[in-house]
């Protein structure tokens, strides 16, 4: 099954590997193609949209020509109908005597029916008016009366340009007698116009002159066709660019577009001109044209954001293709062997110390589950139990310690830290554990104790030297009295003259005497015997006990009185007693010479014994414990020498090794205890020693409990007599 917590790595197997990047160069090419590309397709959209803009341009400014053209064409066309009209009706009045009275029928039906003649003047020979239709009074524009005023009074016609105008037609048209147009004027109601002089001759004689004052609004408006002036604003300008008329809407021109052409009729700098309106086709086209750059803009940034997202993905991919080959030579370098399980207790993954550890592949390890290859046959079931507290989440956080095997079957033992295994979701996908090889260490540590069972044991072989003289003193008392009850017993039974209870009494102190040196000889030989030590119940009342009894002559040899001070009913501590009995002889050892130079009146040492409990720099602070206190008089251990009292080799006497402390509070401390010392209340040093109390046994012990007592702990005293 492969492994979900490392499934993430798209990476080579190995950091040497071909790398499957592409070099720069052409990695920067292929980045820069699609951006060229966008920013080609952009020109060319561009140059077809100019083309076609301009193409439309062009069609249009044909078409704008072509009908201002035709606008002008039909200007052209309904000015000469008029002239024709106009004409006609001046031969008529011309010709008949009785004109005048038919003036203003013919007149106003010519006005009536062509809107472009706003009115109609009769002017006779010398240029003065004779009769308007519509009468002055009822037009607006009183110019004409005014100009024909003007045209008959002299060489000025008037002092208004109107009147000029008229004045100037009318000569033209009397020196000439054909029909002349007037320069544009402003008329008196606000609009434009100009005269088309008809002049008026009966038989052969000028008689005068019919004008037609002609609206360019009014030709504007009723001759540009409806479409003409939807699509363009139609104008009539003169030659100075003034709007005369106009025919438009209210929105403003386009004034790029516009075409102008001249007014041949009726002259005098006229002119037409055409300007396109900003149509609805030209905003649609704008509005595409918007749309298309909008869209163009809105690619090029995504594809900005898209190769950004590209180069962050390059540099994340360089990132772990780093992170994974720093981790690589990591695990490569390690010698601890780490190993990932899922909640299953599968192996899912394996690190090559691992492999090198058991001896084999991890292609063989990957996916295994329980029983796994390297577990000894003979502790499956021991291995079996571990494994399912591990999955429960129970495994000690101090380390687990098994023994496993490797391939070839070389057995070696293997310290195990187990620790939740949380993938990238923060979910519990299984169990870390690391696995190091304490074989070493662990036949470091059984050098280590047996070196330090050595030392101890040279230490009561010193002791015993020490004790030698004192014991040999202690001995041959019993003995010599052994001797003389022997002596008085055998004197008593060869002189036939002796009583049985006499015999017996002196037998009775002979045997107390033989088991009082049994006694000694046992536990002398129980303090230097050389055996394991044996871990069981016992107390240290009873250990003070045998110490002071070893040590009574030694004191007595010193000058020292001896003082046992211990309480009723205190529970036992769990440990070894001769161990313990060695570190209270050599505590009492040094006590007695350290009363050296102490009166020896005063020479005294105290040993109790009393219950209390772990202070907080012990391992079971606050569980109940035995303290066991050696008090002397001496002069006190000097404040530069109580910091390495402790210290290895560490010694203030000449002839001293420097170990005895040392060993003592190794001991004490194997016994999960504590070993210090303090200033004594009446002068002198007291070491005190603390042991945790020993658990009840239950009825059904385990292994893991506390062994039975050594058979000599138990063994009675008179039986070693014995």
């Amino acid at each position: 099954m492969p492994n979900e917590y490392f499934r993430f790595q798209p990476v080579p197997a190995s950091p040497d590997a071909p790398h499957p990047q592409l070099p720069a160069a052409p990695r920067a090419a292929s980045h820069a193609m699609p951006i060229a590309a966008m920013a080609l397709v952009v020109v060319l959209l561009g140059v077809f949209l100019w083309l076609l803009h301009r193409s439309e341009q062009e069609e249009e400014a044909e078409t704008l020509i072509k009908d201002v053209l035709w606008v002008e064409q039909t200007l052209h066309f309904q000015i000469a109908s008029d002239e024709e009209k106009l004409l006609h009706l001046a031969e008529q009045l011309a010709g008949e005597e009785g004109g005048r009275s038919r003036f203003d029928s013919m007149a106003r039906l010519v006005v009536s029916a062509n809107p472009a003649i706003e009115r109609v003047v009769w002017l006779d020979a010398a240029g003065h008016p004779l009769l308007t239709e519509p009468p002055a009074g009822r037009a607006e524009g009183g110019a004409g009366d005014g100009a024909g005023d003007g045209a008959g009074g002299g060489a000025g016609g008037g002092g208004d340009p109107a009147g000029r105008a008229r004045a100037d037609a009318f000569l033209i048209a009397r020196s000439s007698g054909l029909r002349s147009y007037g320069a544009p004027y402003r008329t008196a109601a606000g609009g434009a116009g100009f005269d088309l002089v008809v002049p008026m001759s009966r038989d052969g004689r000028f008689i005068g002159a019919l004008v037609g004052v002609m609206s360019l609004d009014a030709m504007l408006t009723h001759h540009v066709p409806w479409w003409v002036a939807q699509r363009y604003r139609i104008e009539v300008v003169n030659a100075t660019g003034a709007v005369l008329a106009a025919k438009s809407r209210v929105a403003p021109p386009d004034p790029r577009h516009s075409h102008t052409v001249p007014l041949d009729r009726p002259g005098h700098g006229l002119a037409l001109v055409a300007t396109l309106y900003r149509t609805d086709a030209n905003m649609t086209r704008i509005v595409l044209l918007v749309a298309i750059f909008g869209l163009t803009a809105a690619a090029l940034a995504s594809l900005w954001s898209l190769r950004r997202h590209i180069a962050r993905r390059i540099r994340a991919e360089e990132a772990l293709r780093a992170e994974h080959a720093f981790r690589k030579a990591m695990e490569d370098s390690l010698t601890v062997g780490m190993r990932a399980r899922d909640l299953e207790g599968r192996i899912t993954y394996v690190n090559p110390a691992f492999c090198r550890m058991v001896g084999v592949p991890a292609e063989e390890l990957i996916g295994r589950g329980p029983p796994m290859p390297y577990w000894l046959p003979e502790e499956l079931e021991e291995a079996e139990a571990a494994f399912r507290a591990v999955l429960a989440g129970k495994a000690p956080s101090n380390g687990l310690e098994m023994r496993f095997r490797r391939a070839d079957g070389e057995r070696f033992d293997a310290l195990i830290y187990e620790a939740p295994l949380i993938d990238a979701n923060g979910r519990h996908a299984g169990w870390m554990g690391s696995v190091l090889d304490v074989t070493e260490r662990k036949r470091a540590e059984e050098l280590a104790r047996q070196q330090q069972e050595r030392l101890q044991h040279t230490a009561r072989l010193i002791t015993l030297g020490e004790m030698a003289s004192t014991l040999a003193h202690e001995l041959n008392q019993p003995l010599s009295a052994i001797a003389s009850y022997c002596t008085g017993c055998l004197n008593k039974l060869r002189s036939d003259r002796f009583e049985r209870e006499e015999v017996a009494a002196a037998l009775d102190k002979l045997a107390a005497q033989a088991r009082r040196a049994g006694q000694i000889i046992r536990r002398v030989h129980e303090f230097v015997r050389k055996r394991e030590p044996v871990v069981a119940p016992c107390s240290l009342t009873r250990v003070a006990e045998d110490c002071v009894a070893l040590m009574g002559a030694d004191a007595a040899r010193h000058g020292v009185r001896l003082e046992l001070e211990a309480a009723e009913g205190l529970p036992e501590v769990c440990g070894d007693r001769i161990l313990l009995q060695q570190v209270v002889l050599n505590l009492m050892r040094n006590g007695i010479e350290a009363m050296a130079r102490t009166p020896r009146g005063d020479r005294r040492l105290t040993i109790a014994v009393s219950a209390g409990e772990a202070g907080p720099g012990e391992r079971q602070a606050g569980e109940p414990a035995v303290r066991l206190s050696v008090q002397d008089r001496g002069c006190g251990i000097p404040p530069e020498n109580a910091a390495s009292l402790f210290t290895p080799f560490f010694t203030t006497k000449s002839e001293g090794m420097g170990m005895g402390l040392n060993i003592c509070r190794s001991i004490v401390e194997h016994h999960r205890g504590r070993l210090w010392f303090e200033p004594g209340e009446d002068g002198g040093t007291r070491f005190l020693v603390s042991l945790p109390v020993a658990p009840v046994p239950s009825a059904s012990p385990t292994s893991s409990q506390i062994p039975a007592p050594a058979p000599t702990a138990a063994r009675p005293l008179a039986d070693a007599a014995q």
